[in-house]
């Protein structure tokens, strides 16, 4: 049975990341999601759950499988995944192989932690998720920079730092 609720699905990411002061590194600890979504006074039913806190350089094999597979038994049909941006298109692309086809599947991240304040990009990128989640027709997605793009037609610029389409 597919509901109403809009799954997010957290996996770590650029997005939860905190600067240790001590240490002088980026680090987890637990994920934002819960206070951006009531400092943003979203009234949408969402339902978050952390899957794992890696940066997503570190990201294996196994832990997509445990993406997929947390997307293949969510009732809903609409689902964000927050991810680090060095490898979420290869989390797409590994997700579009999945029998997935049912479902709205939108992956976002920053390119600066959210706790660094207003020079985060990551308050935009989720609320642009949430919002092509609702409106994109099933497939697999990633939504950064205020666009959404399909898995098999984006790069990440690391010259510039935006996702663009592939020409």
């Amino acid at each position: 049975m597919i509901d109403n609720t809009l799954q997010v699905f957290v996996t770590g990411g650029t997005f939860d990341k905190e600067y240790n002061y001590i240490t002088g590194k980026l680090t987890f600890s637990e994920t934002h999601l819960h206070q951006m979504i009531r400092l943003g006074r979203c009234s949408l039913d969402v339902s978050i759950v952390t899957l794992m806190m890696k940066d997503s350089l570190d990201m294996l094999e196994e832990d997509r499988k445990k993406i997929a597979e947390a997307c293949k038994k969510s009732p809903s049909s609409q689902i964000v995944i927050t991810h680090g941006t060095d490898t979420m298109v290869e989390t797409a692309t590994f997700l579009a192989h999945e029998n997935l086809s049912n479902k709205t599947i939108v992956l976002t991240g920053a390119l600066v932690p959210y706790t660094f304040g207003t020079s985060s990009d990551g308050f935009f990128n989720l609320g642009a998720a949430l919002a092509f989640a609702q409106v994109i027709a099933p497939g697999i997605y990633i939504a950064m920079n205020g666009r959404f793009f399909s898995w098999d037609n984006v790069s990440k610029n690391y010259n510039t730092g935006f996702f663009e389409e592939i020409k």
